[in-house]
């Protein structure tokens, strides 16, 4: 743990962590696209998703852990939170976010998703305590930056359809349960063995929703090669990379460089989709990535203490 904080161990974790912000964010744009201009069917793409990248995960898995990767089904309560964490975490997120894309876009989506560190700490005031000051100073910019980015200022005007905008909040409760579910399991067992066990879960469910081999679309390269990206870039490259980048730098620090994603997203959208995006929507995502930045800075020390 020492070693963490040497400063050039602290730069390499966050270029490393930057590096897997990036991938996200190339995957978001191509999610998009997949999901506009090819029209899949949310249900038959996530079911595609989820098994492929939960079956490689679970290779990668075994070749680091060997044998146990078996190990978290020996304790039920575990594989309860793990099922958990499949339903309510991984399937209800990827579904959430999906729609979220195809209804609106990806930037708008990456934006609202990127609320969900918010949502953790307004679940955590709820339930247990008194908010800090800088958690009220960070709800107060990013409901101005909310209100900003969705209606570029004109309160009679929303700059994404309604539809896409109640996905989007949903994507960022989500990914708060995404985030707060598995960290039971993650004490005791390997995090890419978790997300493997947890993507290949929801890869099963979500084939019994929609089985992959029912109303497939024709495949293409345009398609295939999309959705590589998505599984290997978008999931697998990315989790790996950031699993690495905690090896130089403690996950607190290495959180700050989330703003990363939406940035490129943003970036990417414009370029290649042709997004167009005004002053004021851009100012109103900057200051909820600017919220998310002011609450995580202020509860680092608070983590480590209660950690």
């Amino acid at each position: 743990m020492q070693s963490n904080s040497h400063p050039q161990n602290i730069t390499k974790g966050l270029l490393w962590a930057t590096l897997a912000s990036e991938l996200w964010g190339i995957s978001g744009t191509v999610l998009q696209y997949i999901s506009q201009n090819l029209a899949i069917p949310a249900t038959w793409f996530l079911s595609v998703r989820t098994l492929s990248a939960g079956i490689v995960l679970l290779i990668i898995g075994a070749i680091i852990e060997g044998k146990r990767i078996f190990a978290i089904f020996i304790d039920w309560k575990l594989v309860g939170w793990l099922i958990a964490y499949s339903l309510f975490g991984l399937m209800a997120n990827l579904y959430t976010f999906y729609m979220s894309v195809q209804k609106g876009n990806a930037a708008a989506a990456t934006i609202l998703q990127y609320l969900s560190p918010l949502f953790i700490v307004l679940g955590g005031l709820v339930i247990l305590r008194r908010p800090m000051r800088s958690d009220l100073i960070a709800f107060a910019i990013s409901l101005v930056g909310l209100f900003l980015a969705i209606t570029k200022g004109n309160i009679h005007e929303l700059s994404i359809p309604m539809d896409a905008l109640i996905w989007g909040i949903l994507s960022g409760v989500t990914a708060a349960c995404y985030v707060v579910l598995p960290r039971k399991i993650v004490e005791e067992h390997s995090p890419i063995v978790v997300l493997g066990w947890g993507m290949l879960i929801s890869g099963v469910l979500f084939n019994i929703w929609h089985p992959v081999w029912v109303d497939a679309p024709q495949l293409n390269f345009k398609l295939v090669s999309s959705l590589a990206v998505v599984v290997i870039v978008g999931t697998i490259l990315a989790f790996s990379v950031l699993l690495y980048s905690l090896n130089f730098a403690p996950s607190a620090v290495i959180s700050i460089v989330d703003a990363v994603q939406p940035v490129v997203t943003f970036i990417l959208s414009v370029i290649f989709l042709h997004v167009k995006l005004s002053w004021i929507e851009v100012l109103g995502s900057a200051l909820i990535i600017l919220a998310i930045y002011v609450l995580q800075h202020f509860r680092e020390g608070n983590v480590e203490e209660n950690i």
